[in-house]
C-alpha cells in the first residue's frame, strides 16, 4: 500500500498554537491510556511495514466509489472500543476560506485567531488582520494511511475521537491533539468499516459538492474469496 504514514506530521510551531487553542476554546481532548498507546505503537510498526494490519482488507468498491476498508472474512469480530488507527496526514493552519485539494482533510479545530507573529509565519501572503479565522487541518491527500479509505456513513461502526499523547514508554512522540478511530460497536468479519465524517453532514458534503452514497456496514461485504458482495442495507 502506498499510504504508510502511521501518525500525523506536525511541527513545534503548530503545536504551540494548538495548545493555546485547546485551552482557549475549552476543547475536550481525551488522554490516550497506556493500553491505547501500546496498541497505537504496535499499529504504527505494522503500517510502516505493510500499510495496514493483516486483519483488514482494502478493496476497490463498485460504482466509482473508490476504495473501502473491510474486516477480513477470516478475522475475529472487532470489539467495541478497539483502536482502528490514527487519522494520519500533513498538518497545517490555513485560512478558513481555503479548501483542501481533495476530500481527505479533517479539521479538528476551527475559528483560530492568530496574533501578528503567528500570521506572518503561517500566512505570509496576506497582511495581518486580527479578525481573520484559521483552521487546523489534517490532510491525508498526499500522505496518510489506510484510515483515509474508511468511507462515510450515517450509520457508522467506527467513531473518531480527539486525543492527546503524553510522554510514554512506547516510543510514540507526544501530540497535542490528534484524531483516533475506534470501533463504535462490534464489527463483524466481512463488514466494511465506516465513519461519519461530521456531525453536521450538510456542512461537509456541501463544501466538497459531493452527494454521499448511502452505505451501511452491510451494504458491501467481503465473501470468503475476498470478493465484494452487495447486499441490501
Amino acid at each position: 500500500m502506498k499510504y504508510k504514514l502511521p501518525r500525523q506530521i506536525t511541527s513545534p510551531e503548530i503545536d504551540k498554537v494548538l495548545r493555546k487553542e485547546v485551552r482557549k476554546q475549552n476543547i475536550e481532548v481525551l488522554r490516550l491510556t497506556r493500553k491505547n498507546l501500546k496498541e497505537i505503537a504496535e499499529l504504527s510498526e505494522v503500517i510502516q511495514k505493510f500499510g495496514l494490519p493483516e486483519y483488514l482488507v482494502c478493496k476497490k468498491l463498485p460504482y466509482d466509489l473508490g476504495y473501502g476498508v473491510f474486516l477480513h472474512p477470516g478475522a475475529r469480530p472487532m470489539p467495541k472500543d478497539q483502536v482502528i488507527g490514527p487519522y494520519a496526514g500533513d498538518t497545517s493552519i490555513i485560512a478558513e476560506k481555503i479548501r483542501p485539494e481533495g476530500s481527505y482533510a479533517f479539521t479538528p479545530i476551527e475559528n483560530i485567531h492568530l496574533n501578528k507573529k503567528e500570521q506572518q509565519f503561517f500566512d505570509k501572503k496576506n497582511k495581518f488582520h486580527p479578525k481573520r479565522s484559521y483552521t487546523f487541518q489534517i490532510d491525508a491527500w498526499k500522505h496518510g494511511n489506510f484510515t483515509r479509505f474508511i468511507n462515510h456513513s450515517e450509520k457508522p461502526n467506527v467513531v473518531a475521537h480527539l486525543f492527546y499523547a503524553p510522554s510514554n514508554a512506547c516510543g510514540l512522540a507526544k501530540s497535542v491533539i490528534e484524531v483516533i478511530y475506534f470501533a463504535k460497536k462490534t464489527i463483524r468479519p466481512g463488514e466494511q468499516l465506516l465513519v461519519s465524517y461530521e456531525d453536521e453532514e450538510d456542512s461537509y458534503w456541501g463544501a466538497v459538492k459531493i452527494k454521499p452514497f448511502p452505505m451501511t456496514p452491510k451494504t458491501f461485504q467481503l465473501d470468503a474469496s475476498l470478493r465484494i458482495v452487495e447486499r441490501s442495507s
